[in-house]
């Protein structure tokens, strides 16, 4: 198989996805890979590392069976500079109003070139060698930095979304502590709900047919109304036939008592002999206006199922049922590091400075995914302060601004080199927002790296950071949801885009997303006003397409989830 035949293979592996290059039909993720082929969340993986995939050749011989070998490609830093970012690095803001010139790589040619890799990649050769291509240079931590081929958006959510096996090991907790989490075992009722026959209505307790006696309990002063049965009192007395007592809503209903009449519904007569007679322009059927034992559940049923999230109506639920802890996943822990010597932290910009807006959005954000983030971190632009940081760090995830590219004063890549980290997406086929990335640091620890752009930043947000974070959080995706365009949308020649977007009511057509403005990498006035952002394949699409939508957290009825006191290791 010579190089050039690769990019095909990656092509109809993943089916022609979004932001891909089209391509045939492959093996969609779940299923075995074909002979000859690799798994192709594995080719992926490899692609992202500059590796190529597991590769099958026949041996020779008798009885030899084919072979399965790992041919690696040149490290990243001889990699080929395939990439769809003109210049390999930075994220060049398209909207219709900037469309792209005709010089730009990206507006005329393929992004997974099918230029043989031995054109574009120092120190291997695309010929072929039955004994396998050489091993690539050792890497190192200086010099410049192609950009290697951006993965199609949805497969770098899919490899995000998989980067972990499952959830942190589970908690009990005190009711209060538990919300926001998911539960880690089914919610089963400790007891029938109600637990007793209760009074739905404030009014009469009566037995059999009206009309019927108010008398005074045994015990009870003679003067004034007959005393009634209260919420949280346990009667003991029977109700014989023909007899009623006042009660109140939520009460507990005397044995005997076949309904409840409600206040407005009866009238109480005087009678003669000193006693009162309740009255009714209408039966009392059996059963009306009672709340039978075991209505809601009855003891052992469950309630709710395991990875259901901890609301606070899951919370009043769990204490109607008796708990008084609940045991559910803990919530992963973020820190976030904002990298930038030009960003200020208060008042107006001045002297070629800026204000942080990353800072402030990100914790938040994080809290309405479920997510424990410590207030963010501002770090200078120097290397030793960031290889520190990420390597003193405890959270389960690292989430990095700015620093993505090949600038200068861009050290995420050589701290990731330096760490000995595994990157598992190195640039996203998405506007904007391309150059982002995810690392494995350790066994169950990454490190997500967000553009410096404020859009830019929320598009590597919820590409690569909700769906590592979603897993580690135990929360199910999000149901696919699709509405369609009120207005056309233009799109990247070859890179998905990411539009922000606002429901509006149409009279013919209903429902539909509007995409609004100030769309721009460095934006925030779009995303500010929006409830979704639309997944706008290449190419764009026109007014009444359906497109998948990416719901923001505020739009579903947000609430923030409060740190519970972690604090990142050189935090306040």
């Amino acid at each position: 198989m010579t190089d050039g035949e690769f990019d095909g293979e990656y092509d109809g592996a993943f089916g022609g996805e979004p932001g891909g290059t089209g391509g045939t039909a492959g093996p969609t993720w779940g299923e075995p890979a074909g002979e000859g082929r690799g798994d192709p969340f594995d080719e992926a993986l490899a692609l992202a590392n500059a590796a190529a995939p597991v590769r099958v050749r026949p041996e020779t011989g008798a009885g030899a069976g084919p072979t399965t070998v790992r041919v690696p490609y040149a490290t990243r830093e001889t990699a080929a500079p395939h990439s769809s970012t003109p210049g390999g690095g930075g994220d060049v803001p398209y909207t219709p109003d900037d469309p792209f010139s005709l010089d730009d790589p990206a507006a005329c040619g393929n992004s997974h070139s099918s230029t043989p890799r031995s054109s574009r990649s120092p120190g291997h050769s695309g010929s072929s060698d039955s004994s396998g291509p050489e091993d690539p240079p050792a890497p190192t931590a200086s010099g410049p930095r192609p950009t290697p081929a951006a993965l199609p958006w949805h497969i770098a959510r899919d490899i995000a979304e998989r980067a972990v096996p499952g959830p942190p090991a589970a908690e009990t907790s005190a009711l209060g502590d538990a919300l926001g989490r998911t539960l880690a075992a089914p919610l089963t009722a400790l007891t029938d709900l109600p637990s007793f026959d209760t009074s739905a209505m404030d009014g009469w307790a009566v037995s059999g047919p009206g009309p019927w006696r108010l008398d005074h309990p045994a015990g009870a002063p003679e003067a004034g109304p007959p005393p009634g049965i209260l919420a949280g009192h346990a009667p003991t007395e029977v109700l014989h036939d023909g007899h009623a007592i006042p009660i109140a809503t939520g009460a507990r209903v005397p044995p005997g008592a076949t309904a409840v009449l409600r206040s407005e519904h009866g009238e109480v007569r005087e009678l003669s002999d000193g006693g009162s007679r309740l009255y009714a322009p209408q039966p009392a059927p059996p059963g009306q206006d009672i709340r039978p034992r075991g209505q809601e559940c009855r003891r052992g049923d469950q309630l709710l199922p395991v990875g259901a999230l901890v609301t606070p109506a899951v919370l009043g639920l769990a204490a109607a049922a008796g708990y008084d802890e609940l045991t559910a996943y803990r919530r992963p822990r973020a820190e976030v590091l904002v990298l930038g010597d030009e960003l200020l932290d208060h008042g107006l910009p001045q002297d070629g400075r800026i204000r942080d807006a990353l800072g402030p959005m990100l914790a938040p954000w994080l809290h309405a995914l479920g997510v424990e983030a410590a207030t963010p971190r501002h770090l200078a632009d120097d290397a030793d302060t960031l290889y520190a940081a990420v390597a003193e760090s405890t959270a389960d995830v690292v989430i990095t601004t700015g620093g993505t590219a090949s600038g200068p004063v861009d050290h995420v890549h050589p701290t990731l080199r330096r760490l000995g980290a595994e990157v598992l997406v190195d640039g996203v086929a998405v506007r904007p927002g391309h150059p982002m990335l995810l690392a494995r640091l350790a066994p169950h620890r990454h490190l997500v790296g967000l553009p410096g752009n404020p859009l830019a930043a929320v598009s590597g947000l919820v590409t690569l950071a909700e769906p590592l974070l979603r897993t580690l959080a135990a929360r199910p995706p999000a149901a696919p949801y699709r509405t369609p365009l009120a207005a056309p949308v233009h799109g990247h020649p070859q890179d998905t885009r990411l539009v922000p977007v606002a429901y509006r009511e149409d009279e013919r057509h209903g429902l539909m997303a509007a995409p609004l403005h100030f769309h721009g990498p460095a934006m925030l006035r779009g995303i500010a006003a929006a409830d979704a952002l639309a997944v706008v394949p290449p190419g764009g699409a026109e007014r009444g397409t359906e497109l998948e939508l990416l719901e923001l957290p505020w739009s579903a009825g947000w609430s923030p989830v409060s740190s519970t006191g972690w604090t990142a290791p050189g935090g306040a």
